[in-house]
C-alpha cells in the first residue's frame, strides 16, 4: 500500500520571511540611528559653546530616540505585515523606502539643528517655496559636494538596510518575541511617558528632543487643529495690573477697542515746536545679550552703547516673535499674527492701522528703506497696504554698491553699510512735511557674511581682548562664532556711519530716533526661553533732556501707542477713536515691573509662550520673570490656569480673525 505524502502548512516559513525582511532592516535602522544621535550630539558641542556638558544630556536624548523608534517601528511593522499579505517583496521594498526615507528626512533635521540650534517643526509649513528656496540659496549649504555626499550617503543606507535582510537570521520565535516586545513598550510609553523635559533651558530640552518626533508631532498639530476656533469668545478683563484699560466694545471686532493710553514720554523731551521726524533703525538679529548695558555676552556694539547713554533705554525688552516676520506688524501696529504672522494675511489683509498710516494721515511722508527684497515675508506688502511713499528694496540700488559677498551665487542683498549710504542719497533735500523713516538692516543674518572680513577679523579679536578684556581661553569661545560677532561689529559701524552722515542734514536736531533689534539671533546659545526675544530698545534724540535707564519689562507692542501719545500731545495729531494696538504704553519705572500682557510667536505656527505681567506661560509651564528677563519654573496651579485661560482666549480670536478678517470696520 502506497504511503501518503506528508502536508505541511507553509504558514510559518512565510511568517518568518516576512519577519526576517523587517527585523533585518529595522536592526540595522535602529543601530544607525543611535549611531546618528552620537554624531550629533559630538557635533553640537564641537560646534557651539555650551553652558552644559555632553553627560547633560546623553542618557535622556538616548532614551528620547529609543521611545521615539518604538512607534515607528510599530508603525512601519503594520504596514509591513499588510502589504505582505499581496507580496513578501513589495512589502520588502515599501519597508526599505520607509526607513530610508525615515533616515535621510532625520539627517537633515540634525544639519538644520546644528546650524540653528532649533529643530525644526511647524515654521516648515509657514514658508512659500520661493522663500524656503532663497533661504536654503543663501544658507550656503547646498553644493555639488554637499549633493555629491546626499548620494553617496543615500546609497550606503540603502545598502546596509539591504544587507541586514541578508545577514541578520533570527528564529520565528525570536521575530515573534521583537514584535511583541515593541507593541508591550510602546503601550508602556504611552500610559507612563518619559520625564518631563519643560525645563527653563532651551538649548538643553533642543538638544535632548528627537528632531524627527519632534517634526512629526509639529506636522500632526498643524494639520489636525490649525483651523479650529470658537465663535462664542469672550471678551475677558484681562486690565487688572495694567498701565492701559481698554473698553472692548464691539463683539464683532474682538481686538477693536477705545483707550486713553497715556503719554509716559513727554516728560523726558523738550517741548517740541514742530511736528518731529520719526527715525526708525531696525537692526537684524540684535539681541539683548551682545548689545548694550550689561549684556550678559558682552556688547558688541560700542556705538549703540554710547548712544545709550544719550538715550531714554529700556533694558527688559522684548520682541513680538523670535523671527524677522513679525517686527513690522509688532513695531508699527502691536497686530495679531495670523496662523504665520500676519504678514501671511497678504492676500486679504484684515483692515488695520497702524503708526505708518495713522501719521500719514496727518500729514506725514512715509519712506521705507532695506537692503533685501522687499517680496520677502511680504513685507512689501505690508508697507503697501499701510500707504508708504516711498519703498526702497534691493531692486532700487544704485549700481555702483556692490551686493553682499555671496554664497554659491546667491546673496540676500546688500550690506549694511550700503543701505545707509543708498537711502541717505535717496531722501530729498529739503521737505516740507514731517517724515516717518525706516532703515532695516541684514548683514547680520545667516550665512552671516561680512564684507571686508580681514579687517573684522582683526577688530573683533582686538574687541574681545581690549574692549570686553577677555581671557586667551574666553576669546577661543568667542572664536567659535568668529563670523556672526564679525556682522554685528560691521552693523554696529554702518550705524555709527550713519549718524556722523545724517548729523549734517538740518532735521536732525527735531528728529526722534527708535531703535531696536527684530530678534535675539539663535546660532548663539541662548540662556533661556526668552532669551530669543530679548532685545535692545532705546530711543534717542537731540530733544531728549534726561537720559535714563528704565528696568520695567516693555515689548514692541508698546512703541507705536507711546510715540503716538508723545506726538497727540507734543504737535497736536489726530488719533482714531478706536484702535486695536494689542499693547500698553512703555513703561518708565526705574526698578523692575511688568505690566503688559501679551503673546509671544516662536516661530511661524509657533504659538507657545504668553506672558501676563512678571508670569510666563511656555509649552504648559509656568515660569517667574524677574530683571534681567531670567526666568525660573514656578508651581502656582490657580495662576497657570488663569494664564492658560487668557492664552487660549488670544487663540481664539487669533483664529477668529483668520477665518473673518473681522479686525475693524473696513477704513
Amino acid at each position: 500500500m502506497a504511503q501518503k505524502a506528508e502536508i505541511r502548512s507553509t504558514l510559518p516559513f512565510r511568517v518568518q520571511k516576512t519577519l526576517s525582511d523587517f527585523w533585518g532592516m529595522a536592526v540595522i535602522y535602529l543601530l544607525l540611528m543611535f549611531m546618528l544621535r552620537i554624531v550629533e550630539l559630538i557635533l553640537v558641542f564641537k560646534n557651539h559653546v555650551l553652558e552644559i556638558s555632553f553627560s547633560n544630556v546623553f542618557s535622556f536624548s538616548i532614551l528620547e530616540d529609543f521611545g521615539w523608534n518604538l512607534y515607528l517601528l510599530g508603525l512601519l511593522l503594520i504596514f509591513h505585515i499588510i502589504a505582505s499579505l499581496f507580496s513578501q517583496k513589495l512589502a520588502k521594498y515599501i519597508t526599505l523606502a520607509g526607513f530610508t526615507i525615515s533616515l535621510i528626512i532625520h539627517i537633515s533635521l540634525i544639519f538644520y539643528f546644528l546650524k540653528t540650534l532649533l529643530p525644526l517643526g511647524k515654521d516648515l509649513f509657514a514658508y512659500s517655496t520661493n522663500d524656503l528656496i532663497m533661504t536654503v540659496k543663501a544658507s550656503g549649504q547646498v553644493n555639488w559636494l554637499s549633493s555629491l555626499a546626499g548620494i553617496i550617503g543615500l546609497c550606503l543606507i540603502i545598502g546596509l538596510l539591504y544587507l541586514g535582510t541578508k545577514f541578520l537570521k533570527f528564529s520565528l520565535t525570536a521575530y515573534l518575541s521583537f514584535s511583541l516586545i515593541t507593541y508591550c513598550l510602546i503601550l508602556f510609553f504611552t500610559f507612563f511617558p518619559l520625564g518631563n523635559t519643560n525645563r527653563a533651558s532651551e538649548v538643553k530640552r533642543n538638544i535632548e528632543v528627537n528632531k524627527s518626533r519632534f517634526l512629526s508631532e509639529e506636522a500632526f498639530d498643524y494639520f489636525m487643529y490649525k483651523d479650529e476656533y470658537y465663535f462664542d469668545f469672550y471678551l475677558r478683563n484681562t486690565n487688572d495690573g495694567l498701565l492701559v484699560k481698554k473698553d472692548f466694545a464691539e463683539n464683532g471686532y474682538p481686538f477693536l477697542h477705545v483707550a486713553k493710553y497715556p503719554d509716559m514720554l513727554s516728560p523726558y523731551f523738550d517741548s517740541l515746536s514742530t511736528s518731529p521726524d520719526i527715525v526708525f533703525i531696525l537692526v537684524e538679529s540684535l539681541g539683548k545679550a551682545y548689545s548694550g548695558k550689561d549684556a550678559y555676552l558682552g556688547s558688541f556694539t560700542p556705538f549703540l552703547d554710547s548712544l545709550e547713554q544719550h538715550s531714554l533705554v529700556w533694558t527688559n525688552a522684548i520682541s513680538s516673535t523670535g523671527r524677522t516676520f513679525g517686527i513690522q506688524p509688532g513695531l508699527f501696529g502691536g497686530l495679531p499674527f495670523g496662523e504665520k504672522g500676519f504678514l501671511e494675511l497678504y492676500d486679504n489683509f484684515p483692515p488695520h492701522h497702524s503708526l505708518l498710516s495713522v501719521l500719514k494721515d496727518n500729514g506725514y511722508q512715509t519712506r521705507y528703506f532695506i537692503g533685501a527684497d522687499k517680496a520677502f515675508d511680504h513685507v512689501g506688502d505690508f508697507l503697501a497696504y499701510n500707504r508708504v511713499d516711498q519703498i526702497v528694496d534691493a531692486a532700487q540700488f544704485d549700481p555702483k554698491y556692490p551686493s553682499t559677498p555671496s554664497q554659491n551665487g546667491f546673496s540676500w542683498g546688500y550690506a549694511d553699510k550700503e543701505l545707509f549710504k543708498n537711502a541717505l542719497e535717496k531722501l530729498p533735500k529739503t521737505k516740507t512735511n514731517p517724515e516717518l523713516r525706516v532703515f532695516q538692516t541684514q548683514t547680520s543674518h545667516d550665512p552671516y557674511i561680512v564684507p571686508e572680513p580681514e579687517f573684522y577679523k582683526e577688530k573683533l579679536l582686538s574687541h574681545l581682548k581690549n574692549y570686553l578684556n577677555k581671557t586667551d581661553a574666553q576669546v577661543a569661545d568667542y572664536l567659535a562664532y568668529e563670523n556672526i560677532y564679525m556682522t554685528l561689529l560691521y552693523a554696529d559701524d554702518a550705524i555709527r556711519e550713519f549718524f556722523i552722515e545724517y548729523q549734517k542734514r538740518p532735521e536732525f536736531e527735531n528728529t526722534i530716533f527708535i531703535i531696536t533689534g527684530d530678534h535675539r539671533l539663535p546660532e548663539v546659545p541662548m540662556a533661556s526661553r526668552l532669551d530669543r526675544f530679548h532685545v535692545p530698545l532705546f530711543i534717542y534724540s537731540p530733544k531728549i533732556n534726561r537720559p535714563t535707564y528704565f528696568k520695567s519689562m516693555v515689548s514692541h507692542f508698546e512703541v507705536t501707542p507711546s510715540i503716538l501719545s508723545l506726538l497727540e500731545k507734543q504737535s497736536g495729531i489726530i488719533l482714531p477713536e478706536k484702535v486695536i494696538w494689542q499693547g500698553q504704553v512703555l513703561d518708565t519705572a526705574s526698578t523692575f515691573q511688568s505690566r503688559i500682557a501679551m503673546p509671544l510667536m516662536r516661530n511661524k505656527n509657533q504659538l507657545v509662550e504668553y506672558i501676563d505681567g512678571d508670569l510666563m506661560l511656555s509649552d504648559g509651564q509656568l515660569f517667574k520673570i524677574s530683571d534681567g528677563l531670567n526666568i525660573d519654573p514656578i508651581e502656582n496651579t490657580p495662576m497657570l490656569n488663569k494664564l492658560t485661560g487668557e492664552f487660549e482666549e488670544f487663540k481664539n480670536k487669533n483664529n477668529y480673525i483668520i477665518q473673518t478678517r473681522k479686525l475693524m470696520p473696513n477704513k
